[in-house]
């Protein structure tokens, strides 16, 4: 299966007068779209857009709603003029756990047979908003980092103002990941890094469950981990922005990658 596990080390990094760091290790799937079906046959504490120990759900992405992600994607191109032959579609995110999951940062790679042609960075923030980068027509590069930048147009950190300009880092083989995310303010003064790393294995619930076993109720971790890392900020006297309300899901296209 194309479908594989990964263990990821998550480390953010703040700079400037108020510092922080932190590090923690969560495991995530990266799913073929096309094997959800052999996924759901293969386990039972494993589920597709159903209930479970463990579960992938498509409501959490794309319109999150009973449209499918492929559905999303597909209107996505369309509109952006991206074109393809046969669309494969992997995507790489945290599962539900007993039916709850919060995925800060979800990407999706859009492949013409093996071509990469788009990525999707699908961000959330704790108040149940979304907006997707889209980035496109880039030319096919497996074993080569992926650079392309894009400015700033989601409130995620309370922490951190909404002007400034992100630089992403992408490298994707068959073997691991390795995405690191910068933020830069106006004046050029890296703000933020934020990255996720690590390496592939066999898709198996069981190695799921060993993994939660070792990192009890993994998929609370992430949202009571930003809960208790922005209390340290607080702490700290970091600065509150407010945040302006926006329609619950946006889009932006941003060019090539």
């Amino acid at each position: 299966m194309n479908t594989k596990l990964i263990l990821s080390s998550i480390i953010h990094k703040r700079y400037g007068k108020i510092q922080h760091f932190f590090k923690y290790k969560v495991p995530g799937i990266f799913l073929d779209l096309d094997e959800l079906e052999i996924i759901q046959s293969k386990s039972k504490i494993f589920s597709i857009n159903a209930f479970n120990i463990f579960s992938f759900n498509e409501k959490d992405h794309g319109y999150r709603d009973k449209r499918s992600i492929k559905e999303f994607i597909i209107q996505s191109l369309k509109k952006y003029d991206v074109n393809y032959n046969n669309l494969k579609i992997k995507i790489l995110c945290f599962p539900r756990i007993f039916g709850y999951v919060f995925n800060p940062l979800s990407i999706l790679y859009c492949y013409d047979e093996d071509n990469l042609i788009s990525i999707f960075y699908e961000v959330k923030n704790t108040s149940n908003e979304q907006h997707t980068y889209i980035f496109a027509n880039g030319k096919n590069s497996k074993d080569t980092t992926l650079k392309h930048e894009c400015l700033k147009d989601f409130y995620v950190s309370p922490f951190i103002g909404m002007t400034g300009k992100y630089l992403f880092r992408n490298k994707l083989t068959n073997e691991y990941i390795n995405i690191i995310i910068d933020l830069y303010d106006n004046n050029n003064k890296k703000i933020l890094m934020a990255s996720q790393s690590g390496k592939f294995t066999d898709f198996k619930a069981s190695k799921l469950l060993k993994y939660n076993l070792l990192n009890p109720l993994f998929g609370f971790r992430v949202m009571s981990a930003i809960l208790f890392e922005s209390l340290k900020i607080v702490l700290k006297g970091g600065k509150y922005y407010a945040r302006n309300k926006k329609p619950k899901d946006t889009i932006s296209f941003e060019g090539s990658f």
